[in-house]
């Protein structure tokens, strides 16, 4: 009977690791307008990228922000560059968003800039993301929106949240699926160029 309830537990356990570490990761269905019903996104999107890797070229992504104006790498050029890939629908995500705000609010010897992408993976339309994002309280986040998902395939973003650490040199020396907290940003770009 012990071995039983121990064995039970232990699925248990093991099937809530499981949902909570499947919870951000690439969502599998797209809203249809309606918002009623759903189909599968494609797998080929998922399965054909990779997540770039340390010592490659940072992908030079020209995106427009929530206000229309456009934001690109090379805005930044000559300044480390923390980039987050998330999504409005993950929960993981949107718990991290006041300490990225914290963050990006301080004066940092870097630049922290967020990407989401409408209409791709699960994501709200630009319109419908940028009225959600307008009723958030985080003024020192900058928002970019890669419509489609047309960076995120070239970054190889698979799961959400996604960090991309990018030195001044434009090469990117990191790439971390997953959260990172505001310590682990602040330690790797410290290591970086």
């Amino acid at each position: 009977m012990k071995t039983a309830r121990k064995w039970m537990l232990s699925v248990i356990v093991f099937a809530g690791v499981l949902l909570i570490l499947s919870a951000c990761g690439s969502q599998q269905t797209e809203s249809k307008q309606t918002g009623a019903s759903s189909t599968p996104a494609s797998t080929s999107d998922m399965s054909s990228s990779t997540m770039m890797n340390k010592g490659e070229t940072a992908p030079e992504f020209s995106l427009r922000d929530l206000e229309g104006n456009t934001v690109g790498l090379s805005d930044v050029q000559g300044k480390k560059v923390y980039v987050k890939y998330w999504a409005s629908w993950c929960s993981i995500c949107l718990a991290g968003l006041e300490d990225l705000n914290n963050l990006a609010g301080q004066n940092n010897d870097f630049q922290v800039i967020t990407i989401v992408t409408p209409d791709y993976k699960g994501e709200k339309s630009s319109q419908a993301f940028t009225e959600w994002f307008d009723q958030q309280p985080y003024d020192n986040i900058t928002v970019l929106l890669d419509e489609k998902g047309v960076w995120a395939k070239k970054f190889g973003v698979r799961a959400y949240p996604s960090s991309f650490y990018i030195g001044s040199d434009g090469i990117l020396a990191k790439s971390q699926p997953g959260h990172a907290s505001n310590e682990q940003i602040m330690e790797s770009l410290q290591e970086i160029l």
